[in-house]
């Protein structure tokens, strides 16, 4: 597995909405793998495949250590409750802002074996799938800040 590249901000990558993935070739299922590395070598929680310069929709969470999420095509179907927390971005290195984002959201998407799976997250895990899934639609999460945090 390969450790890629994170596109920074400035990018125009960053704010491409994505195209879906028809297929799941085995060129994908490496795309998923290596994006799980890379984030984790970066301490991140999740990383969408713009963030490493593919504009498709692919993305992948690991909020738990082991609990990991391979979304193709993902999309939010159901959500409700409100919370606002810190928020940062491998792509936007060293900046943590304060945003809104709903306190549970489910998720429909298809896994890395073409099965369509449906997931429900709450707290962090909810803020990691509406974060990942606004990177495939060229949304940062400094779109939804409500003030930014100084050092």
């Amino acid at each position: 597995m390969a450790k890629l590249k994170i596109v920074k901000v400035g990018d125009q990558t960053l704010r491409t909405v994505c195209k879906p993935i028809d297929t799941i070739t085995p060129r994908i299922v490496t795309l998923l793998n290596d994006m799980l590395d890379t984030m984790r070598n970066a301490d991140g929680v999740g990383l969408a495949a713009p963030q490493v310069g593919v504009l498709r929709r692919a993305v992948v969470v690991e909020c738990e250590p082991g609990t990991v999420y391979q979304m193709i095509n993902p999309e939010i179907i159901e959500s409700s409750g409100e919370q606002e927390d810190t928020e940062g971005c491998l792509s936007i290195p060293g900046e943590f802002g304060i945003t809104h984002r709903p306190m549970e959201v489910t998720v429909r998407y298809t896994d890395i074996h073409g099965k369509e799976q449906t997931v429900k997250g709450e707290g962090l895990l909810a803020r990691a799938f509406c974060h990942e899934i606004d990177h495939l639609n060229g949304i940062l999460f400094t779109d939804h800040v409500i003030r930014m945090l100084d050092d």
